[in-house]
């Protein structure tokens, strides 16, 4: 493979180099300027405890956590409501309840951090696809913490992000059929 060695591979930017510096280096190369993938991370539209700001997405996660949740994992695209919804439920609600009872109660906390390691992975999903900073915490921290107020600050922010092409928690609307009738003929 001698005679095809035109590749030249992109310059070497360390992590902790600013971005005016990796800027002001490539200048000086004669290697084309490659400029770093991601920006600074962003703030998330609310916080962690904003939870009541959003009575509705503060109700649901409470009541039902699950269906908030699948709902999140469905607009990240991981599949059916269904399908993310049931593992929460089997997860959290399930787990939770057999350790309760069968420990007495001193197992409480564990399945919480079973469910917080499968939804750690979605909230970092979320902070990827809108760059968002890792706050307040790790993903994996918040998660075992806080999880019912996680995936509701999650929910908001894909409802603030989305641009209105989603439609999280809009519930169809059902409308009662036609009254019939049946008519009789002798013939």
């Amino acid at each position: 493979m001698t005679g095809q060695g035109s590749y030249v591979p992109p310059p070497y930017i360390p992590l902790n180099q600013s971005e005016a510096g990796a800027e002001s280096a490539s200048e000086d190369d004669s290697h084309p300027s490659h400029h770093p993938v991601s920006q600074d991370p962003k703030q998330w539209s609310s916080g962690i405890c904003a939870c009541c700001d959003d009575m509705q997405s503060c109700c649901i996660g409470t009541v039902c956590p699950c269906f908030l949740f699948g709902k999140n994992a469905e607009f990240l695209g991981s599949g059916t409501l269904a399908g993310s919804c049931m593992t929460h439920f089997i997860l959290y609600g399930l787990v939770n309840c057999f350790c309760c009872l069968f420990s007495g109660g001193i197992l409480l906390g564990f399945p919480g951090t079973m469910v917080a390691c499968y939804a750690c992975g979605y909230r970092k999903a979320l902070r990827t696809k809108y760059n968002l900073e890792e706050a307040p915490c790790g993903d994996l921290t918040t998660h075992i913490f806080c999880h019912l107020c996680a995936i509701c600050q999650e929910y908001r922010e894909i409802r603030e992000r989305s641009d209105g092409s989603t439609t999280v928690l809009k519930f169809p609307t059902v409308t009662a059929p036609v009254a019939q009738t049946m008519e009789f003929d002798p013939q």
